[in-house]
């Protein structure tokens, strides 16, 4: 069994003994401890570390000189069994296309995944509205960039 579906079981146990719908993941680790789930290993200061660092790089942030609009300034490729980041202002094409296609197949798969989510709630609450999702984010971006616009000029 992999190591996820084990962590999917301890959870599923710890609601059953417990008899909680809204759990609290610190509470199920601090169970699943004493109950003789071994920990998992520790990171090394060099996991901790870079970790860190993709962190900040990836909350870095600039305002392009033109627009005045904000832009993020490093991005993730994926690069065979690594991550690299690249600087957008120093990216070469290719490496950008690369990691903008990657971060829309991210958003494609969790617009499929909440679909999913929403069409089986709805389908076991027959006698409540439907929750409907709207997929076509346009409206919303050119109304995001609209209000920036808008606060930028008062």
């Amino acid at each position: 069994m992999s190591q996820i579906r084990e962590d999917q079981k301890v959870i599923r146990l710890y609601k059953e003994e417990t008899g909680e719908t809204e759990i609290d993941m610190h509470k199920v680790a601090k169970w699943a401890l004493s109950k003789g789930v071994t920990s998992p290993k520790p990171k090394t200061a060099e996991d901790l570390l870079a970790a860190r660092f993709s962190k900040a790089a990836r909350q870095e942030m600039r305002k392009d000189k033109s627009t005045g609009r904000p832009y993020r300034a490093n991005h993730a490729v994926p690069d065979g069994s690594l991550t690299l980041w690249v600087d957008i202002d120093e990216a070469p094409r290719k490496r950008m296309h690369k990691s903008t296609q990657m971060r829309r197949e991210q958003m494609v798969g969790d617009a499929l995944q909440l679909t999913y989510d929403v069409d089986h709630w709805n389908s076991i609450n027959p006698d409540e509205a439907p929750i409907e999702i709207e997929l076509d984010f346009q409206f919303d971006v050119d109304l995001r960039k609209a209000s920036e616009e808008s606060t930028d000029a008062a």
